[in-house]
């Protein structure tokens, strides 16, 4: 059993798309065993626990300083005991303490075809902004492991999402999240569960 943490800033909506998975049986052999968020007020942590999930607020603001945030951070992970830790739309910088610990079983979902459109400042809407603003024909999501870069680690899976005419970032960022971001993640979980993604040389093989 693929035991699962999933750390989320915002309503949630990637994490709804993991909890229906798991019901469902897209998801297989997978429990989520815990929620964190760094928003008191993430409707996140409300789908969590609806599904009978813990969920846990760690904000940075309730801490003297980032080192004591990290602490508390590390510990909330560390107890749960995950082989898994998914991050679904969360607004926090990961601790270079928790990437090494955690090394290539940490995965991130990020809305555009890395490398492009990430980084330092590319999230939400930005990103779908930065997309429209360059004037490209195709975006779309993409899953990659965590590394102590930014939006740098080895790439898992992606999905391409048409930009068409009339589009604004807020119906770009709809369109990625339905057809790319809501699918790729929980079969990218998936594949994981199964045992079916190895990283050799910085590479990502998915075996079929």
């Amino acid at each position: 059993m693929l035991k699962i943490v999933v750390c989320v800033s915002g309503g949630g909506t990637n994490l709804q798309a993991i909890i229906d998975g798991v019901a469902q049986g897209a998801i297989t052999n997978t429990q989520i065993v815990k929620v964190i968020s760094n928003n008191q007020g993430a409707y996140a942590l409300t789908r969590a626990r609806n599904a009978g999930i813990q969920a846990v607020c760690i904000a940075p603001k309730e801490y003297a300083d980032r080192e004591a945030f990290n602490q508390a951070f590390l510990q909330e992970i560390d107890q749960a005991q995950p082989d898994l830790i998914v991050l679904a739309g969360f607004l926090v910088k990961i601790p270079v303490q928790l990437i090494r610990s955690y090394g290539n079983r940490i995965i991130n979902i990020h809305p555009s075809l890395l490398p492009s459109f990430c980084g330092t400042g590319y999230y939400g809407l930005k990103v779908h902004e930065a997309a429209l603003a360059r004037g490209v024909k195709i975006t779309g999501a993409t899953v990659h492991f965590v590394d102590e870069g930014m939006d740098t680690g080895p790439i898992i899976m992606q999905k391409a999402v048409a930009v068409k005419e009339g589009d604004t970032p807020e119906i770009l960022q709809k369109r990625v999240m339905e057809e790319a971001e809501w699918l790729l993640l929980p079969w990218c979980i998936n594949l994981i569960a199964c045992g079916k993604v190895k990283v050799e040389n910085g590479q990502v093989l998915v075996s079929e």
